[in-house]
């Protein structure tokens, strides 16, 4: 018989931390006496009772290790579960959000896919706006934990290739994630605070630096304002840019960095990212000087910042660029299908993938024309396995099919072929703006009917977990083994 215990436990334990973090925005709005704390005491003392209540219920099933089934429901279950209690504040607070728009916001938040259905977050309560940063901020260190941890066990998406990259302990999932969470938590917090310190020093008040900086280092693009990213200019444009990539970036570098591995620069996968915005951006900034009367340092600073924020999937916007012209807006739509290393707060596709997916039509290609030859591919200097070659190429099957299934589903929801298109891509990529006049950078996702937020709602979750890990618990076999 299957057994939910030591899902439970694992699951219950995580809703309880999420109530607990509820009442930092509750300190936040204490302190500004507007009387919005209640809403966040009662949404925190409803999701740790319930959390612990569960945990308590669990306990006695705790084992060392899970099994395959138990760690894809455990994955599963954790970014289903959590953003029902993370819309709690939504629904029952200032902005009184209905049943689907408190899960939409709530999803977007800790999936770090940054589209929101909010608007008017100038004259939201600052208790609300912390918490759209603090549900990105654990969202970005969650999923740095299932991209080292679970997804390489699950051999989803190719992710076993890395499986030798953190640490030694196989087998036993539920310590390894302590370990890494730990090892990792320690840089996510230090890079942060030096995010928060530059953003002051950009001239941004404390609370807006604070807040830009958790959905910065989570690559999750929650602002504080309508206007995004664009209600600052400048410098702070620089500082987003170059926190981004950091991001975007395997933090397991980082800790094998302090270890005294300087392997970061090294990785190609970090070569092959930074080699790709840097071309991107100078073709960017190359034709907003040329179509439009752009200064050469506003012109790479717009393109620059543009396009790390959709490439990393943060979703910030500084422009509007629906007026950058066709070209560039075609551009935008596929760097989002790209996204950044694995082990980062990143998202999409992701470009080791495009590595391992390059290498083997390569040594394909080279098969063709010298049939008795022998051609391995590799990456990072070591042979790709068949089963992660046929896994990577099975993610692509999926996301493309799955892209057209989402696109083809809100198109009959009655959205426009461009809302539908971006929109299903946005959600599974999550990279947060879509394209057009509806839900591009100058919109929102708030003018949607029902039925398409709820098919959004899926996506971005799918979208998070690396698609296979969801749709493995509509199977027959994952129930009966």
């Amino acid at each position: 018989m299957f057994d939910m215990r030591p899902v439970g436990y694992v699951v219950g334990l995580l809703v309880m931390a999420l109530g607990v973090a509820m009442l930092l925005p509750m300190l936040v709005d204490i302190a500004q006496g507007l009387g919005h704390w209640a809403v966040f005491a009662e949404s925190a003392i409803l999701t740790i009772l319930i959390g612990s209540l569960v945990a308590l219920a669990c306990r006695n099933g705790v084992r060392a290790g899970l099994t395959i089934q138990q760690t894809f429901l455990l994955t599963t279950g954790v970014w289903f579960i959590l953003p029902l209690f993370g819309a709690l504040p939504f629904i029952l607070g200032a902005t009184e959000a209905r049943l689907v728009d408190g899960v939409f916001e709530a999803m977007s938040g800790l999936t770090t896919t940054g589209s929101t259905v909010l608007s008017g977050l100038e004259e939201l309560p600052k208790g609300l706006l912390l918490w759209r940063g603090i549900m990105q901020w654990l969202g970005g260190i969650g999923i740095i934990v299932v991209a080292m941890v679970f997804l390489p066990e699950l051999r989803v998406g190719g992710m076993q290739v890395f499986r030798s990259e953190a640490f030694d302990t196989m087998g036993k999932i539920l310590p390894r994630a302590t370990q890494i969470a730990s090892s990792i938590s320690t840089i996510y917090v230090a890079i942060t605070l030096l995010c928060v310190a530059a953003y002051m020093l950009t001239g941004m008040n404390p609370f807006d630096a604070t807040v830009h900086a958790l959905t910065t280092v989570s690559t999750g693009g929650f602002a504080n304002y309508d206007a995004s990213f664009g209600q600052f200019t400048g410098p702070a444009e620089w500082v987003a840019t170059v926190f981004m990539i950091l991001a975007a970036l395997p933090f397991v570098r980082y800790v094998q960095m302090i270890a005294g591995n300087r392997s970061l620069f090294r990785d190609s996968q970090v070569q092959a990212f930074l080699l790709t915005i840097a071309i991107l951006v100078v073709v960017a900034a190359s034709v907003l000087m040329s179509i439009f009367p752009h200064h050469p340092e506003q012109a790479l600073r717009e393109a620059a910042f543009n396009i790390t924020s959709i490439i990393s999937g943060t979703g910030y916007a500084s422009v509007d660029y629906m007026g950058w012209g066709s070209f560039l807006v075609s551009l935008f739509f596929f760097v989002g299908l790209i996204g950044g290393c694995a082990g980062s707060t990143t998202c999409s596709v992701k470009i080791f993938r495009y590595q391992i997916l390059f290498a083997s039509v390569k040594a394909q290609l080279g098969r063709i024309h010298s049939p008795h030859a022998v051609l391995t591919p590799r990456f990072q200097g070591r042979r790709i396995e068949d089963d992660v070659r046929n896994s990577v190429m099975t993610f692509f099957v999926f996301f493309i099919v799955s892209l057209g299934v989402f696109a083809v589903a809100l198109g009959l929801t009655g959205l426009d072929f461009v809302t539908s298109l971006s929109g299903a891509a946005t959600a599974l990529a999550n990279v947060g703006p879509g394209l057009g006049d509806i839900i591009g950078p100058a919109g929102n996702f708030a003018p949607l009917n029902d039925a398409a937020k709820w098919i959004l709602i899926f996506a971005m979750l799918i979208g998070r977990l690396e698609i296979m890990a969801v749709f493995v618990l509509f199977t027959l076999s994952f129930w009966r083994n």
